[in-house]
């Protein structure tokens, strides 16, 4: 799995600019792509997620899922993204198949190790940065992002606020990857946004 640019979708953006700003964004660079949806029902979400999948399968760009574990095994994604507040990860290792990929949020080193040990295949560590895409995420205490990749043997993922002008501040710092949402969402030009953020973190 390439964790190196990991786009994750923002649900306040109507689907065929969506559906536009995911193909801009693979064309760019982008390795992975998360569909987050908190307000949608489970209808509209699956439909999302069939058509993003039907897009990201022919490029081999693997989809992952937030939160829902059925919407991720209806579509056959690639896997499927939990939070501190979802179901355990031990628990979605038992739900899912055993190529599944589960990542999970963590924000400190005992929630790392503790998804390690249940199975995580990756966690996204956050928020690095302030943020106003998701309302609820905490910026990390300083020196914390360090602590939690020396922790763990799986590959981390920085999320929250990344940016053009601040992802420079994590190269290089053994991370897999970067996480953004607005960074390539809210561009003019998603394809070249995607391929600057790469080429800066790299």
């Amino acid at each position: 799995m390439d964790y190196r640019l990991y786009l994750v979708t923002d649900d306040k953006i109507a689907n065929n600019e969506l559906y536009d700003i995911v193909r801009s964004g693979v064309k760019g660079g982008v390795t992975i792509v998360q569909l987050r949806e908190k307000t949608a029902d489970g209808q509209l979400f699956y439909e999302k997620a069939k058509t993003l999948q039907s897009i990201l399968k022919p490029l081999d760009i693997p989809l992952i899922i937030n939160d829902r574990v059925d919407i991720a095994l209806a579509v056959g994604a690639a896997g499927v993204h939990v939070g501190q507040d979802d179901l355990r990860c031990d628990v979605v290792r038992k739900i899912v198949p055993d190529d599944m990929v589960v990542g999970i949020s963590v924000s400190n080193v005992e929630e790392a190790k503790l998804a390690q040990e249940q199975g995580a295949n990756y966690v996204g560590i956050g928020s690095v940065f302030p943020t106003t895409s998701k309302s609820d995420a905490d910026l990390l205490a300083p020196g914390m992002l360090e602590e939690i990749i020396a922790a763990i043997d799986i590959p981390a993922v920085a999320i929250g606020g990344i940016q053009l002008e601040n992802i420079k501040m994590l190269k290089n710092r053994g991370l897999a990857g970067v996480s953004v949402v607005s960074a390539i969402s809210k561009s003019k030009n998603p394809e070249k946004s995607a391929r600057d953020l790469l080429q800066l973190f790299l």
